[in-house]
C-alpha cells in the first residue's frame, strides 16, 4: 500500500468525485480510477459507492478513511521532525488534553518555550481520555493531559500539583444555587448532564461511584458530554444540571453558576507520554520544561 495511493483515496473521499479529485491531483481520471480499484482489491473491500456523477464512502470506506487520515498525519508529523534545520531549534509539539484548568499552566509553558524558540509550533488537540490515549498510542501526539480517574499503566507520567474540582453547574434561578455546596441527596432526583467519563464502569477506580455509593445506579442522567462547553447550552435551555469541573466555562456574566460538591470531589491531573518515547528535539525541550515545572521523570 503506497502513500501516494492513500493520498489519492483521501482526495476522492473529500471531493466526492473522481473527476474533481483527478483535477486536484493533476492526473487523468482513468489513472485515478485504476489506482483506487487496485487499492480496493488489495484490502479486499469496496471503499466507494459509485454513482453517475459522484461517489460516496461505503461503511468499510469510512473506516478506511479514518485510518488513512491517521497514517498521513503521522507521515507529515515525521517529515516535519526531520526537515528542521540542524542549527535552529524548531519543530512541532503535539499535546492532547481534556478540558482542565491545568491547560492554563500548559499555555504558560508553551508561551515561555516559544519566546526562547520562536520557530517551535504547538498543536493542541481537545478530546476525552479515550480520544487522547488513542492518538497518543498511534504516535499522533507527543503528550497527553489526563484528568483522573484514568488508566495510566501504559504510560510514563508526571503528576501535577494542580487538581480540578467537581461540582454542579446550573441556572442561577435553580433553588440549589442558593446553597454553598451540593450534597449527594441534592442530586438523586435531578436530571443530570454528566461526563461520559462519569459513566465509565469498566474501572475499579471510578471515584464517582465511590462518592455516590449505592445510589450511583439510581441517578437520573438526561444527557452526557465529552467536552463541557456545548453541554452548558442544555443547562441554560431546559434547567438540567451539569455535573462537571470548575473553571472550564466562563459563568461570571451569564445565567449559570457553579457550586462544589460536599464532601469535596477533586481529580488529580497527569501529563503522560508513551513508555520509551523518543521525542523530537522540540518535544524533548518541552519535556524538560515539564520536568522542571512538575517534578522528576518517573522511574519504572
Amino acid at each position: 500500500m503506497e502513500l501516494r495511493v492513500l493520498k489519492y483515496f483521501l482526495n476522492v473521499a473529500r471531493s466526492g468525485s473522481f473527476t474533481l479529485a483527478a483535477n486536484n491531483l493533476h492526473i487523468t481520471q482513468p489513472t485515478l480510477s485504476r489506482q483506487i480499484k487496485e487499492l480496493e482489491q488489495e484490502i479486499g473491500h469496496r471503499l466507494f459507492t459509485r454513482k453517475s456523477h459522484s461517489v460516496s464512502l461505503t461503511d468499510d470506506g469510512r473506516r478506511f478513511f479514518k485510518r488513512a487520515e491517521e497514517i498521513m498525519d503521522l507521515v507529515n508529523k515525521t517529515k516535519a521532525e526531520f526537515q528542521t534545520a540542524s542549527d535552529t531549534v524548531s519543530g512541532e509539539i503535539y499535546i492532547g488534553s481534556g478540558e482542565s484548568d491545568v491547560m492554563n499552566k500548559i499555555a504558560e509553558l508553551v508561551s515561555e518555550l516559544q519566546k526562547k524558540y520562536p520557530k517551535i509550533c504547538c498543536h493542541l488537540y481537545s478530546g476525552n481520555a479515550e480520544d487522547v490515549c488513542e492518538r497518543l498510542d498511534k504516535g499522533l501526539l507527543d503528550f497527553g493531559v489526563l484528568i483522573q480517574p484514568a488508566d495510566l499503566s501504559k504510560y510514563d507520567t508526571l503528576e501535577t500539583s494542580i487538581t480540578d474540582e467537581w461540582g454542579l453547574i446550573m441556572h442561577k434561578d435553580n433553588p440549589l444555587a442558593q446553597q454553598k455546596y451540593i450534597e449527594k441527596k441534592d442530586l438523586l432526583k435531578l436530571p443530570l448532564i454528566c461526563s461520559q467519563q462519569f459513566l465509565n464502569h469498566s474501572t475499579n477506580d471510578n471515584f464517582f461511584s465511590k462518592w455516590f455509593g449505592n445510589d450511583f445506579n439510581n441517578l437520573n442522567i438526561s444527557a452526557t458530554y465529552n467536552l463541557l462547553f456545548n453541554a452548558t447550552h442544555l443547562a441554560e435551555k431546559n434547567n438540567s444540571c451539569i455535573l462537571g469541573l470548575n473553571k472550564l466555562v466562563d459563568i461570571r456574566n451569564g445565567n449559570l453558576c457553579f457550586r462544589p460538591l460536599f464532601p469535596p470531589l477533586v481529580s488529580k491531573i497527569n501529563i503522560i507520554w508513551k513508555k520509551g518515547q523518543i521525542f523530537s528535539p522540540a518535544a524533548q525541550i518541552f519535556a524538560d520544561l515539564l520536568q522542571q515545572e512538575f517534578g522528576k521523570y518517573p522511574t519504572d
